[in-house]
């Protein structure tokens, strides 16, 4: 009865992991070769159907498990009750049968694949342990001197069958949020074509189409707005759940959501090309690749396999020189494969690798490779590029120096009423750093340009200027002001609002710094983490906005093709994460030990970097640190449960505590190795950002 019972273990324990193997190859297989669509529709059939594949195998077992039970002498002698019926003994070898070929040829399958790669492992313990069960209890059916253990082999493949289920459910639910990303697709869009619409299937369309988006509707492809203003929800594509305003000539993001206005979209990108497939191919490509953490747990699970099979041989010679019998023995033996299986090992780093990926990506944090965002979570010293990565990259006013009655805000409205005539950068900054302050500008007359030195205008019936220093210098016109001195000494350029010859205000107009870079520095510095800044512009400048920031040290006039060399250079003392936007960049992404390229937007394909931040949010960089520092840990607990699970169970299994009265049976030594899986899988589903 007993070796019954260590031979069912044995078997639902194999078929556990040749299913898990045949899921992972199929997984493999649909994604090869395929567009988001087919690709995201294949990953969703694919896992469903091996899932219902397992939920079949477990209830097929657990129906031929019910007669062989009851059938059983040893629990009927349990529970105290007799039924028997002729050939009792072949109807429970007979059904015995069916599960052991039923549930366990995928093991069976799977020991021969690991032997012709000569790579040992977890299926092959699992088929020696249900194939040795089984022989022996077979053998003894048919005349060998000892007893069955039916009883005990069903209901140990049911228990792995039924572990092994809830684990799927676990590897399904860590990878969903590629099929999510998928779901969000509309199959239909609205073409625009001759004045009129056609609905046609999204995979129709090709680049330079137009379609149109109706309020509420999704947007079908990645493009950009030709026609119309709305503002688009990009939560699920980019983690910003703040809507985002779309006027012409803005990109737009298929799958996002329009709100309350119609878009008229050029298509620019289909199939593979959009954002959204570049976003399943990454995190697929990052689920699929292998860490170092996961070598090592590799390497644990070899070793263990190995380790399994010599002391599950120790333990039948020793239990046979002990005097015990040959059943007893091999019980034993077979508890201690079954029990030592290291599925949960097997587990312990891939389910974390398929948590952290997906959430990284729902938030906007694309991981290209994996092996650098592990060794983010080290990283000593962070070196952010300056333009468009701290700053928005965008000329505008800085600072507001009000020199008479008016206020800050009046002093821009006036310059910014007198720019608007003018298609001067420095004006289009001034106009534009209105708009987002949502200034209503006055009307104006007598527009003229002072050339070279700025413009003037008649606004509110007052004749007013806005010009350059060289125009104060050139009228002896004197501003006694220290804060505007040290505007020019911080590298900004300066101009000067004027009635006749009266200054009223001074604007500082720079590239602006971000409100979220403050925040990002002052949380990393929080961390330990050493903040450098790199930029082409003048020492000033870069001392100006550093300051402004927080940067521990900066760098400046590095021209592009220097920002490598000074990563070397920092390298030399810390391990070095570089921020850049991919472009001009790309050297010191690749030279640095963690390369991110922030607000890649629909462009994810950044071939630099390993890491992608799709917002423009320095804040991004704190998220990946953190979640670095997060999935090593989940990583950590999981090796060590797995590994410290067996250095306890191993030598119960063997019966070193035979002696007091506990002696483990390969169906609790099934159901513990069970449990061990379903706790790393829980374990994994519990990360966070």
């Amino acid at each position: 009865m007993d070796l019954d019972h260590e031979k069912h273990g044995m078997h639902e324990q194999e078929e556990t992991k040749q299913e898990k193997g045949k899921m992972e190859h199929e997984k493999h297989e649909m994604h090869k070769g395929h567009e988001m669509k087919g690709e995201g529709h294949a990953a969703h059939k694919g896992h469903a159907a091996m899932l219902e594949d397992f939920k079949k195998r477990f209830i097929i077992s657990l129906i031929l498990t019910i007669p062989i039970i009851a059938l059983s002498p040893t629990i009927q002698q349990f529970f105290g009750f007799s039924f028997d019926i002729p050939g009792s003994l072949y109807i429970r070898f007979i059904l015995s049968t069916i599960i052991y070929f039923y549930g366990g040829y995928p093991f069976l399958k799977g020991i021969v694949d690991e032997l012709k790669k000569k790579q040992p492992g977890m299926m092959t313990l699992i088929a020696v342990a249900i194939t040795v069960a089984y022989v022996y209890s077979s053998a003894v059916v048919f005349g060998l001197e000892g007893k069955t253990f039916f009883w005990e082999l069903a209901t140990l493949i049911d228990i792995m069958l039924l572990g092994h289920w809830i684990e799927m459910r676990s590897v399904m639910g860590a990878s969903r949020a590629l099929e999510e990303l998928v779901k969000i697709m509309p199959s239909e869009a609205h073409l625009l074509k001759n004045g009129e619409t056609e609905d046609v299937e999204v995979d129709q369309l090709k680049a330079g189409d137009k379609v149109l988006v109706k309020p509420g509707e999704k947007i079908p492809v990645d493009g950009t707005v030709v026609d119309g203003a709305s503002s688009v929800n990009e939560a699920m594509l980019t983690g910003e759940s703040k809507p985002v305003e779309k006027n012409v000539d803005d990109e737009v993001i298929g799958g996002s959501i329009n709100a309350e206005g119609s878009l008229v979209v050029e298509v620019k990108k289909t199939g593979k090309d959009t954002y959204l497939n570049q976003v399943v191919e990454l995190v697929r490509k990052a689920q699929e690749s292998k860490s170092r953490s996961q070598d090592i747990a590799n390497k644990a699970a070899f070793w263990l396999t190995i380790i399994a099979l010599s002391v599950g041989t120790i333990t039948l010679i020793a239990w046979l020189l002990y005097g015990e019998t040959l059943v007893f023995a091999i019980e034993r033996m077979a508890t201690v494969m079954v029990i030592t299986c290291p599925h949960a090992l097997g587990l312990a780093v891939p389910l974390v690798v398929a948590v952290s990926t997906s959430l990284a990506a729902k938030s906007g944090l694309l991981i290209r490779d994996r092996t650098a965002f592990e060794k983010a979570r080290n990283i000593q010293a962070i070196i952010f590029d300056k333009t468009g990565t701290l700053t928005k990259g965008v000329f505008g006013v800085a600072d507001i120096i009000s020199l008479g009655d008016l206020n800050e805000n009046e002093v821009l409205r006036y310059s910014a009423s007198i720019e608007s005539n003018s298609e001067h950068p420095i004006a289009q900054g001034v106009v534009k750093t209105s708009k987002e302050k949502e200034l209503e500008l006055a009307k104006t007359s007598e527009f003229k340009a002072i050339a070279g030195k700025g413009v003037e205008a008649k606004v509110d019936g007052k004749m007013m200027k806005v010009v350059s220093p060289g125009y104060l210098k050139e009228k002896n016109i004197e501003v006694r002001d220290d804060r505007a001195e040290k505007l020019l000494g911080q590298g900004k350029t300066v101009v000067y609002l004027l009635e006749g010859d009266r200054p009223l205000g001074v604007l500082a107009l720079a590239d602006i710094v971000r409100d979220e870079s403050k925040d990002a520095i002052k949380k990393l510095k929080d961390m330990g983490i050493k903040c450098i800044m790199l930029t082409g512009d003048n020492e000033s400048v870069a001392k100006a906005v550093s300051e402004e920031i927080g940067i521990d040290e900066y760098f400046a006039n590095v021209l592009p093709d220097k920002k490598a060399e000074k990563v070397k250079e920092v390298q030399k003392k810390y391990s070095v994460a570089m921020v850049g936007d991919g472009i001009n960049d790309a050297p010191a992404l690749v030279q640095a030990d963690v390369g991110i390229a922030i607000g890649a937007g629909t462009d994810v394909a950044v071939e630099s970097a390993d890491i992608i931040l799709v917002k423009n949010d320095p804040r991004d960089v704190v998220d990946i640190v953190n979640l670095s520092k997060k999935t090593y840990r989940k990583m950590l607990e999981n090796l060590l449960w797995a590994t410290g699970y067996n250095a306890f169970a191993i030598p119960l299994a063997a019966g070193v505590l035979y002696s007091i009265g506990i002696l483990l049976s390969p169906a609790v030594g099934a159901l513990l190795m069970s449990l061990s899986t379903v706790i790393v899988a829980i374990n994994a589903r519990l990360l966070k950002m």
